[in-house]
């Protein structure tokens, strides 16, 4: 039975973003989305080494979505993991997929996720990079930045988008 929005069935998606190598914070968050029944992991940017990313891929069963952020060192190695992971696709600057009908699109920019957002054609737009968790919704589309795992600059975050509703929750890592 189709949903509102064309979502085909019930999905989670974990969002996550700006690593910047915390693999304490990483392991925590990981293994609440694993938690909370989470199918798919998208990661919008700044793993900054290559082991983040293949822990990333360790850590969770289902296929992780990523693209790269400003501080992501040796793309090349980058690379390399996510294809030796299985899991992982690393999809350059920009990502759109289609997920239990959704149409979902990935940055790591705000300024061009508020773009992709505005121009109405997805259900959920993710981004990372300022660090801020935010959740905005733009006429039929979600805008979402799912904070940190990092835990620099406020409490690490991560978010859970529910393809049946279309709600993105922010969660803090604990």
């Amino acid at each position: 039975m189709a949903t509102p929005g064309g979502a085909s069935r019930t999905m989670v998606i974990a969002v996550l973003s700006d690593a910047h190598d915390n693999i304490w914070n990483l392991a925590d968050a990981l293994r609440q989305v694993r938690a909370a029944g989470a199918e798919v992991l998208i990661f919008c940017g700044d793993f900054c080494a290559p082991f983040t990313l293949t822990q990333i891929g360790e850590g969770f069963v289902g296929p992780v979505h990523s693209v790269l952020g400003n501080n992501d060192g040796d793309p090349r190695l980058l690379l390399l993991n996510a294809q030796a992971a299985g899991n992982v696709t690393l999809h350059g600057q920009y990502a759109e997929l289609t997920l239990a009908g959704r149409r979902v699109a990935v940055n790591h920019y705000p300024e061009i996720a508020r773009r992709v957002a505005e121009s109405g054609q997805f259900d959920l737009v993710c981004y990372g990079h300022n660090h801020l968790a935010k959740v905005e919704q733009i006429g039929a589309t979600v805008l979402a930045n799912p904070g940190e795992i990092m835990g620099r600059f406020g409490a690490p975050s991560f978010g859970l988008y529910d393809t049946a509703t279309g709600q993105f929750d922010l969660r803090p890592v604990a």
